[in-house]
Order: C-alpha cells, then structure tokens, then sequence
C-alpha cells in the first residue's frame, strides 16, 4: 500500500500542478504511514524521475514508450490503470488540469477507485484520506471520505504549498506498446497558443475582465496591467459570450478555477457562477462603479469609479515603481 502522484509533463517540462500534487502527496504520505511513491507517462519522461525525487517520491514509475510521446487519454490511462492494478496504491492525487481530470476520471473508473475533484486540503481520519472541497458554486465546503479500497483525488492548482525535500528516488520503467489498445482518436498535433504570459490556472497573479470594459477593444486596459504585474488575463463569462475574448479566458463555473495570490477584477459585477471560480484568491481586488456590485463582498481593496478612469491611473504608477 502506498500513496501515488500521476506527474504530468508538458514538453519535458513538470506542470506545476504537478509540483504540488508530489509536495501534498508527500506531506500526506506521512501521516498515512505508507510509501510515497510516483507515475509519469510519455515519451522521453524518465530522467524527469530525478526531478520528481526532490519533492520526496522513493521510487517513480516511468511509463516511457515512443507510443505516448502525443497525449491520448485512452492509451494514457489504460498504461496507469494496467499499473495501479498490478500494485495496488491506496492513495492516488492528481493535479486538477484539463488532462489531469479526464485521466483521473478514466483511471478511476477502470480500477474501481471513488474520486474526490478540486479538493483544497486533506486529512487522515482512521487510516482513511478525508479529502475537502468547495461545493454548489463555492458557498459550502464538504469534506468528503471513502468507502473504496482505492482513493483519489485531484487537487486544485495554486492552492497547495510547493516544498522540495530532496532525495533520488529508484526509478522503474514500465513497458507498454500501443498496439493492442482500442483507441478511436489520435492526437495527430498539439498546438499551443502561446501569449507571453503566464497559463491561467497557475498564474500567481490574474487581472479579468467583463462587461463593464463595454467592448472588446478595451480589453488593452486589462492586458496592460497584466503585462506590468507579471500576470495572466482572464475573462468573465459576459465577456466571453460577447466575443471579446475566447472561452479559454474564461474564469468561473462553466470556465477554469483559479486560485492566484492576487486576482484583479476590472468591470467584473461578480455573479455567483464567477464566484465560484476564483473566491478562493488570496486577495481579491474589485474596481466597479456599481458600489453594490457583489464582487465587493469578497473583495480584500475594492474601488468603486469609473474604470476608464482608474485601470490607467493605477498603470501609470505601477510604470512608475517598477522604472
């Protein structure tokens, strides 16, 4: 019995997602009293096995193969499902990406495992994982437990502490060919649309906007400021169905969960469904003219005005304190 992180890699790269599903694994490893251990799947992936050891894995499976060098979620969660059948972990965390839900949700299925999703912190009650996690758009919060012999989860990025700890872990490479799995889809070409800017739901720090920006034109406002904090940009759903910025941008319920140090709402009135995808920042800053706006309600600095008139005054400080 062992606890598991699946890493993913992303051009021989580890997510950061990642980082902090091994840093939590391992933190939890410890009061479970069980191996902590690792999986990573690709082609190419094995010396990232040195990498994954610093976080405190003793031993990364690397499921390495020309086979998986495109991601495919068939033939990847087939080649983890194969593994975690033959040795049994008790514990399973992977990070809360786009591939590390659908993966999660396959593997699971496949090995019978009870699955906890964008869960925020973990104990240990009984020898069993208890994990937590907002619920009905992020007004409860729910601590979940499991009746499976097989336990995962996937952890919300940005929310978990990144700690190295050291060590080389023994790496084991596990074969797999393609061949004999029935696959109806190929990935024939990944093509990733590159900003300049930090990925959304790993950004330390995010600055959104909505309707009252008025038209997609103005969206240079927020990208500005984004640009001078280091940040990503992001996009309310009435931004989005209005064409000024595609669905990727968009945070919320129906979009992406951020959890940034820093979120900056511009023009953004703060319904629930937006809510719920980014009240767990750690500072949360409102500008609105609408003084009711429910964004202030959560919000840590609010200021109420016209945008057009604050988003630059607040730029040209920043030019100031950063030149």
């Amino acid at each position: 019995m062992s606890l598991w992180v699946i890493a993913e890699q992303r051009n021989g790269k580890l997510r950061k997602a990642s980082l902090e599903a091994l840093s939590e694994g391992n933190r939890v490893a410890s009061k479970l009293g069980v191996p902590f251990e690792a999986v990573i799947v690709g082609s190419g992936v094995k010396d990232l096995a040195a990498e994954i050891g610093k976080y405190g894995a003793k031993k990364v499976y690397a499921i390495d193969s020309a086979d998986l060098a495109s991601y495919n979620p068939i033939a990847y969660s087939r080649a983890i499902a194969d593994l975690v059948k033959e040795h049994s972990p008790k514990v399973i965390f992977v990070g809360n990406t786009l591939n590390g839900r659908e993966i999660a949700a396959r593997v699971a299925a496949k090995v019978g495992a009870g699955l906890a999703s964008d869960c925020i912190a973990f104990d240990v009650d009984g020898g069993k994982l208890v994990a937590t996690r907002p619920a009905i758009s992020g007004k409860v919060i729910t601590k979940i437990g499991f009746s499976s012999e097989i336990q995962m989860a996937t952890l919300r990025s940005n929310v978990f502490n990144v700690e190295e700890v050291g060590g080389t872990p023994e790496v084991v490479e596990v074969p797999f060919s393609a061949a004999d799995v029935d696959s109806k889809q190929t990935m024939k070409e990944f093509v990733s649309k590159e900003t300049g800017r930090p990925e959304l739901t790993e950004a330390a720090i995010i600055v959104s906007g909505g309707r009252g920006l008025k038209e997609g034109e103005n969206f240079k406002l927020v990208e500005e400021l984004a640009d001078l904090l280091g940040a990503a940009v992001g996009a309310s759903r009435a931004a989005v169905d209005a064409g000024w910025k595609p669905q990727s941008f968009q945070v919320g319920q129906t979009g992406k969960t951020v959890s940034p140090n820093l979120y900056v709402a511009v023009g953004i009135s703060g319904a629930i469904q937006h809510l719920a995808g980014m009240s767990s920042s750690k500072y949360i800053v409102a500008i609105n003219k609408d003084p009711d706006a429910p964004i202030f309600n959560i919000a840590d600095f609010g200021a109420v005005g016209d945008l057009f008139k604050i988003v630059p005054l607040l730029t040209e400080e920043l030019k100031k304190a950063t030149t």
